[in-house]
């Protein structure tokens, strides 16, 4: 178990009600993606309230990259566990996570009883290529950080192509890691003293296919289960896992719908994973919300505490490190398969190729303005669409 984190000159000690209002204020203005939350609990853990050290903290950011799952909602988890034991790691994880949760499920509602508007579908045929721009920088920002050499890139764009022909992305994970840790074998036999691997159209919403169904709940929650239990890479590596699951596999869910969910996930708070919220509800309601909200952080907050034992065994053997290297390369080659998914359906006329086009650059150049982006998306669908 883990114990308080002690006071000291550098450090001062965190009450369990500081904690939960913290991670409760973080969940209502965590906007613009896992990369925009880390930021947020550094400043006001680390630089403000001084809880945890600048060292301590990015060790552990670093940890929560090798267990499935979104990165900085575990973060948050395991920051909560360090500073509080059990009942931190409770508190943390919920309280970031509710606002985002009940967002979402408002959300669901409305777009359900509305999507199928003509605002409502102007508003997202502009959304969808801003979507598309976003999903493409966030493979270009990993790709930077993953793609660290050459050999890497084969088990990517091999990902890449199987993902595209509709391969199982858990079996393309698998074999990426394999691949990955044959590679290291293979330089280590060629180099004995080598250096082991660096861890590294307008179309009208079918929602009545979606429609609430309590005979779903099971699967919803099972399959979103698994998904929370496989999703390595990033938060954005999910849409390849539900694309495979809810679009290609129970069709309970359009490519268009698909589009929507991650732009939602987007332009609220909180984590990209509470679109399972969105999701749960258009597949069984309510019940159907709550249980894929359950299902898919429940792996996170089970994981957080044996993450101490994770870290010290990928750092005392190689081939772990080589077997997650190519988890994540893969999870880059999902990432890259959804990205042309959901070009081909957001990307039908000049307008919305301009959206994009234009989307693309700013984000480079401003990354956390994706929910301003989004925005102005919807503005420019509506205006277009009158």
């Amino acid at each position: 178990m883990a114990e308080p984190v002690p006071a000291s000159k550098d450090r001062r000690p965190a009450s369990t009600r500081s904690i939960a209002l913290l991670f409760l204020k973080l969940g209502l203005i965590a906007f613009g993606g896992p990369a925009a939350h880390v930021a947020l609990m550094r400043r006001e853990i680390v630089e403000r309230r001084r809880w945890i050290g600048e060292r301590d903290f990015l060790q552990m950011f670093a940890a929560c990259n090798l267990i499935p799952g979104p990165s900085s909602t575990e973060l948050a988890i395991y920051l909560g566990y360090r500073l509080a034991g059990p009942l931190g790691l409770v508190l943390a994880g919920t309280l970031f996570i509710a606002p985002a949760m009940l967002i979402m499920l408002g959300i669901a509602m409305v777009y359900v009883h509305y999507g199928s508007t003509h605002v409502a579908v102007s508003a997202l045929n502009g959304i969808r290529p801003v979507v598309v721009a976003i999903v493409a920088w966030a493979l270009l920002d990993l790709g930077k950080r993953i793609l660290t050499r050459w050999a890497l890139w084969p088990i990517a764009l091999g990902v890449f192509g199987l993902s595209l022909a509709s391969v199982n992305p858990i079996l393309l994970l698998a074999l990426a890691g394999i691949a990955s840790a044959l590679i290291s074998l293979s330089r280590v036999a060629a180099r004995p003293r080598g250096t082991a691997m660096v861890i590294a159209g307008k179309v009208a919403l079918p929602l009545a296919v979606v429609t609430a169904h309590p005979g779903r709940l099971a699967t919803v929650f099972l399959t979103f289960l698994k998904l929370g239990a496989v999703s390595y890479g990033s938060g954005y590596v999910l849409f390849a896992f539900l694309h495979a699951d809810f679009v290609a596999g129970l069709h309970w869910l359009t490519n268009a719908q698909l589009a929507d969910a991650v732009a939602l996930g987007q332009a609220t708070p909180g984590p990209v994973f509470t679109t399972a919220t969105f999701l749960g509800y258009l597949f069984a309601g309510v019940p159907g919300a709550l249980v894929a909200t359950l299902g898919i952080f429940l792996p996170g907050f089970c994981l957080v505490p044996f993450l101490d034992h994770i870290v010290r065994l990928v750092q005392a053997h190689a081939s772990a490190r080589a077997v997650l290297d190519g988890v994540n390369v893969g999870a880059l080659g999902l990432i890259a398969g959804v990205t042309v998914l959901l070009a081909h359906t957001a990307l039908h006329d000049p307008l919305t190729v301009i959206l994009a086009a234009v989307a693309f650059p700013l984000l480079i150049w401003r990354p956390l303005a994706s929910p301003a982006l989004i925005a102005l998306g919807a503005a420019v669908g509506i205006v277009a669409g009158r």
